[in-house]
């Protein structure tokens, strides 16, 4: 396949059949990278939306993305989709700088998570493609001034932290409601401590940082360093996965009879 012609392609295949849980949960650490900046933290916390409706806010922001990324930007959903979420960011001045790196979260924390985490790299290919999709869709949510190159963009993500990534209470404030809510998947309340804990180990020094959250120990960095590796060890030989694990078609709690997309990123007024 080839990284432009073919990009919404790969990218469907990487999400939902190659690394369908690498790929979310490096979706879900992109998110906390975006709390880290100043700027885009005090917004979402001055709407309220991810303190207060925390999940309905986590559901909506990755559906719409799975809309786009199953059907494709120019299908009837995909169109939708980025039409709800142009909606939803057209009540704010955002700057362009802050769309930037957004979606650059996108492009790169999946990269390196899969150098890290996940039971193969990315081929030099399929990076391309990640990149070309994520460029594309910038041009329908009239993202300006987007670079060029895989390599200029990240220049660019890099950059933009060293200048941005500072803490901010705004940026606690919602790391700890998502991080709480993302462990509610997984864990019983009274295990949210130790499962914190686990949850840093994943982050770097500067993303901790920034946040406000400590540095775990070492010792249990290394643990959770060999429990992954090992879990990509044995990912890495067992068969391919042979049907896609589809993001839209996960139940949910916040849509148990199904959502229309229209109700995605609406706000308590309904708008």
């Amino acid at each position: 396949m080839h990284p432009v012609e073919d990009h919404e392609k790969i990218a469907f295949l990487l999400s939902f059949h190659c690394f369908p849980w690498d790929m979310e949960k490096a979706l879900e650490f992109a998110l906390f990278r975006t709390f880290a900046v100043p700027s885009i933290s005090r917004l979402l916390a001055a709407t309220g939306e991810f303190t207060n409706r925390t999940r309905k806010r986590y559901d909506d922001t990755e559906l719409i993305l799975y809309e786009i990324l199953e059907h494709g930007k120019d299908s009837q959903r995909g169109r939708a989709a980025i039409e709800r979420m142009n909606a939803m960011h057209g009540r704010f001045k955002i700057p362009n700088q802050d769309y930037l790196y957004v979606l650059s979260t996108f492009i790169f924390e999946p990269i390196r998570w899969m150098d890290s985490w996940g039971w193969r790299p990315f081929t030099a290919m399929e990076k391309e493609a990640i990149f070309v999709n994520y460029r594309e869709l910038a041009k329908s949510m009239g993202i300006r001034e987007v670079p060029t190159t895989l390599e200029s963009f990240e220049s660019f993500n890099l950059e933009y932290e060293r200048e941005h990534l500072t803490f901010h209470p705004s940026n606690r404030l919602l790391g700890q409601k998502t991080l709480d809510l993302l462990l509610g998947f997984y864990l019983p309340e009274w295990l949210f401590v130790p499962g914190r804990y686990l949850a840093f180990c994943l982050m770097d020094v500067p993303l901790r940082k920034a946040m406000g959250f400590p540095d775990p120990p070492k010792s249990l960095q290394l643990l959770v360093k060999v429990a992954l590796k090992t879990r990509a060890f044995i990912l890495s030989v067992l068969p391919e996965r042979k049907l896609p694990r589809l993001g839209t078609q996960r139940k949910r709690d916040t849509y148990p009879e199904g959502y229309e997309i229209t109700q995605l990123g609406t706000f308590k007024s309904g708008r």
